[in-house]
């Protein structure tokens, strides 16, 4: 399936999607990582969160 929406994903006129990678500081100092599929658009909006 994920292969599939790949595939959708890539065709011509379809939406752009960008993968943000966000480093998260934990309490303990070490650091955790956050994925998300953001429209390009949408790429500076969701880093500043």
């Amino acid at each position: 399936m994920a292969k599939k929406v790949v595939a959708t994903l890539k065709q011509p006129g379809g939406a752009k999607y960008a993968k943000v990678v966000k480093a998260i500081k934990n309490e303990n100092g070490s650091y955790s990582y956050r994925e998300e599929m953001v429209m390009e658009g949408n790429v500076k909006e969701a880093l500043a969160k």
